[in-house]
């Protein structure tokens, strides 16, 4: 498979406590491009992508974690994990191919601060 050839879901995370998320597929992604740039892409897509909620596409989303791999197994959060996260976190300096994200991997994208908010404190509200 070739570098340009992964398809990703990213799946943007409004409110945790809420369970309020929206998958969006990119396809065509370059693995060897920094997870900087990958955020840079998906933001500037979501702001203009139609079919999504305005609170979607004016968050701001600041951090990336890998959920599921393909053939992997899933958790159990509807969200997404709460473990891991120095492994499954992605650092801005790395490429998404040293992360390990590979073709068809979903990764969240939300807001640091409300994840350690619910992290500490794991309630949901309906």
């Amino acid at each position: 498979m070739a570098a340009c050839d992964a398809v990703l879901t990213v799946r943007l995370v409004r409110s945790f406590e809420h369970r309020n998320f929206k998958p969006v597929v990119f396809h065509g992604v370059n693995l060897d491009q920094t997870v900087q740039n990958f955020v840079q892409m998906v933001r500037a897509d979501v702001a203009t992508r139609g079919g999504l909620p305005p609170p979607f596409k004016t968050y701001a989303y600041d951090t990336m974690k890998i959920i599921h791999q393909a053939h992997g197994a899933k958790t159990n959060e509807l969200v997404m994990s709460l473990e891991d996260d120095d492994k499954l976190i992605l650092r801005d300096d790395q490429t998404l191919r040293a992360a390990g994200v590979a073709n068809e991997t979903e990764v969240a994208f939300f807001r640091k601060e409300d994840y350690g908010l619910y992290k500490a404190n794991p309630r949901t509200a309906w």
